[in-house]
């Protein structure tokens, strides 16, 4: 996966959206529906083309998880971006499936990378406590919890969770893959309408973090667990099978952050680089 691009082709960004509750998940799969198939498929047709472009995403979200403001990009030779670029996005609106959708196309800048280039990816998760239930217009995104939730004890238990660490007890494990990652941001709010959004920021997530971390602190808010469980587990650094890993509908995508242009080049060979903690510690 090179940030240079190959002479006669234009790397072009992809913004894009999508309700991933018919979808498994970003990565393309033969016999199952996933948004980079139904993307490529679509590129393919629209531009006329004998071969498969391939996209390269920002995130690759599970089955299930929406995307609101995902980023990709594709490498397209440059007479066809030249000759479709003008009526690309219009026409990928015409192919394309309802649940998803490209809002722009830009030829991007000199050294991006949408999975590479991003210094920052923001996720949302949705719950409600309501003893009702769940709206049923926003049941496609938004968890039922039938215990009533203290929002401030989420946040009291969050606050340990933040800046580097080893997220080894939240991430379901890849080989060769580290665990070391820097979470920006976790809070909760609650909003007039008794939703409870938790805003998850951090420079890259491993697989299931975000939701172990929601179902963490699922756990707290609902006084199963003290607030400071969470932190505990993070330091034991394993598994706890007490940490549930909460349904994917609940989880959106929100945004993806990237540096200025001049500084694309360094982002990606930091990103490419695999961490360690200072001093060899865990946590």
């Amino acid at each position: 996966m090179s940030d240079e691009v190959e002479p006669g082709y234009v790397r072009v960004r992809l913004n894009l959206s999508y309700d991933g509750k018919d979808f498994s998940g970003w990565a393309k799969q033969s016999e199952r529906r996933t948004v980079q198939g139904e993307l490529e498929d679509a590129l393919r047709t629209v531009t006329r083309s004998g071969e498969t472009y391939e996209l390269t995403v920002a995130g690759r979200t599970d089955a299930g998880v929406h995307a609101r403001g995902q980023v990709a990009h594709v490498d397209l030779p440059r007479e066809v971006w030249g000759e479709h670029r003008g009526k690309l996005l219009k026409r990928l609106a015409g192919r394309l499936p309802k649940d998803v959708r490209v809002w722009a196309l830009l030829e991007a800048p000199s050294g991006f990378n949408a999975r590479f280039s991003a210094v920052w990816r923001r996720y949302a998760y949705r719950v409600t406590d309501n003893p009702g239930g769940v709206d049923p217009l926003l049941r496609g995104h938004v968890l039922w919890h039938d215990w009533p939730l203290d929002v401030d004890a989420m946040n009291a238990a969050a606050r340990p969770l933040l800046g580097e660490h080893d997220f080894a007890a939240y991430c379901k494990r890849r080989e060769g893959a580290t665990t070391i990652r820097t979470l920006q941001e976790l809070s909760l709010a609650r909003g007039a309408d008794g939703i409870i959004t938790a805003t998850v920021r951090a420079d890259a997530f491993c697989h299931n973090m975000v939701r172990s971390l929601i179902g963490a602190l699922l756990f707290v808010g609902d006084g199963h667990r003290p607030p400071e469980w969470p932190g505990k587990v993070l330091a034991a650094g394993v598994r706890d099978s007490a940490v549930h890993v909460v349904r994917p509908h609940g989880l959106t995508l929100e945004e993806v952050g990237y540096p200025a242009d001049e500084l694309l080049g360094a982002r990606n060979k930091e990103a490419r680089n695999k961490r360690t903690l200072p001093g060899g510690g865990c946590c």
